[in-house]
């Protein structure tokens, strides 16, 4: 397995506005080959980080992912959102592969 960390920071008092944002996401990954499970992952000590996990069968489908259009799409979606100060928000990304369980 593969998994993938998408960590950024918003502005506390605008955090409960982007998890609603990742309620309602959508869903485009979870229809992509080797797609296993999406999180939404929110640091108790650090109100305003988040972490978007996803987690791969492989590293080869989250790299096929990364290089297709529904990817494209959603994060030239995500450049368009209304609130400029969290669109410009880049977040630091980590992976990881699953070497035990």
């Amino acid at each position: 397995m593969y998994i993938v960390h998408s960590i950024f920071d918003v502005p506390a008092e605008k955090a409960e506005e982007v998890i609603a944002i990742y309620k309602n996401r959508s869903k485009l990954v979870d229809q992509a080959p080797g797609f296993r499970k999406f999180q939404l992952l929110h640091n108790q000590k650090k109100p305003g980080e988040l972490t978007v996990e996803i987690t791969w069968e492989d590293k080869q489908s989250y790299l096929t992912w990364v290089s297709g259009e529904d990817f494209k799409r959603i994060h030239d979606l995500e450049k368009k959102y209304p609130d400029q100060e969290l669109a410009a928000i880049r977040p630091t990304v980590k992976m990881f592969e699953v070497v035990a369980q």
